[in-house]
């Protein structure tokens, strides 16, 4: 089997191909155009797909040396994301699907990043997935291949939503996260306690607090701007702290609490260094194997869309052109 995968869900235009002998492309065409902004512009996100999705996809073919007649079904992210972006890939995969009479798969974003570890790697079920984006922060247990049970998720923002949304308070460029997570790094993740939301609770997280807390901490400074100067590394660390030990709090208590020995990271804060570094480490403790998506697959990509629609495939699991996008899960 060959397939093609198309992700357009935010401000990744990106197209995959996976084959019975693994991953032969993953194009990705990032928007520069919402930087200016501070964050995503939707009608631009979907203008920016419209005009590279094709040669998206053509490089993606060309790069896997095969022909669209070559491909045995087109896999494309159906939701959850921006609609407008969403209809940019999930129309382009219902033209190429009617016109060349390739079989089409929908897919769910939040399950591929899951599944964005199974490119490399064979993860034993059951096993707890824990995944944290710019949207979504979630605890799921998959049984087997496409059985989950969601666990818990966020009440409010999602931890990568924070690290965007706090480093905006502290001046840094979109998106903040991974310049957090460079600054976090020379920085004294104790350098101050901000608080850890929803310990108490199993499952569920919420981060909007923390942004507030951050919002208020630097209100009370005399001279703000010499402040961050001075302390910028230690703010970065001390938050990057507060919000990944939330996160392998929650996922230590489900491991317990379902009796898995495999866990997994999944979604774009699985690239966070202190994230990665704490859940190695409590994940070593209980005797648990943890799987974490190579860097290139834990941000939105379309290798995690292929794979995802290659083991849809192996079930029979396909859509008509009735296929709807989807905004919210």
């Amino acid at each position: 089997m060959n397939i093609l995968g198309i992700e357009s869900s935010c401000d990744e235009t990106a197209a995959a191909v996976y084959t019975d002998s693994g991953l032969k492309s993953n194009v990705i065409a990032s928007q520069t155009v919402h930087k200016q902004y501070g964050g995503v512009v939707p009608e631009l996100a979907s203008r920016a797909h419209h005009k590279t999705i094709w040669a998206t996809v053509e490089q993606a073919l060309d790069e896997a040396s095969l022909s669209i007649d070559e491909i045995d079904a087109i896999a494309v992210t159906q939701g959850p994301g921006l609609i407008g972006a969403l209809l940019v890939g999930v129309c382009f995969a219902k033209g190429l699907s009617l016109a060349r009479d390739i079989p089409l798969i929908g897919v769910n974003h939040m399950e591929a990043h899951i599944y964005a570890n199974f490119i490399e790697n064979q993860p034993e079920y059951p096993f707890v997935a824990l995944t944290v984006s710019g949207g979504h922060t979630q605890l799921v247990h998959v049984k087997d291949t496409f059985d989950h049970e969601l666990m818990g998720r966020t009440r409010d923002d999602a931890a990568g939503e924070a690290f965007d949304k706090i480093g905006k308070i502290l001046g840094l460029p979109y998106p903040a996260g991974p310049i957090m997570d460079e600054k976090a790094r020379l920085g004294d993740p104790k350098f101050h306690n901000f608080p850890q939301s929803m310990l108490n609770n199993k499952f569920e997280f919420s981060f909007s607090g923390l942004k507030t807390s951050v919002m208020y901490y630097l209100q009370d400074k005399d001279d703000r701007e010499a402040f961050l100067d001075d302390h910028l590394n230690d703010i970065c660390a001390s938050v990057s702290h507060a919000i990944t030990e939330v996160l392998v709090k929650k996922l230590r208590k489900a491991i317990k609490h379902t009796g898995v020995k495999t866990a997994v990271l999944a979604g774009g804060v699985s690239a966070n260094s202190m994230m990665r570094e704490k859940a190695l480490e409590m994940t070593k403790k209980l005797d648990c194997t943890l799987h974490i998506p190579k860097l290139q697959y834990c941000t939105d990509n379309a290798a995690m869309i292929a794979i995802t629609g290659y083991l849809k495939a192996q079930q029979s699991q396909f859509d008509d052109l009735e296929m709807k996008p989807f905004a919210s899960l």
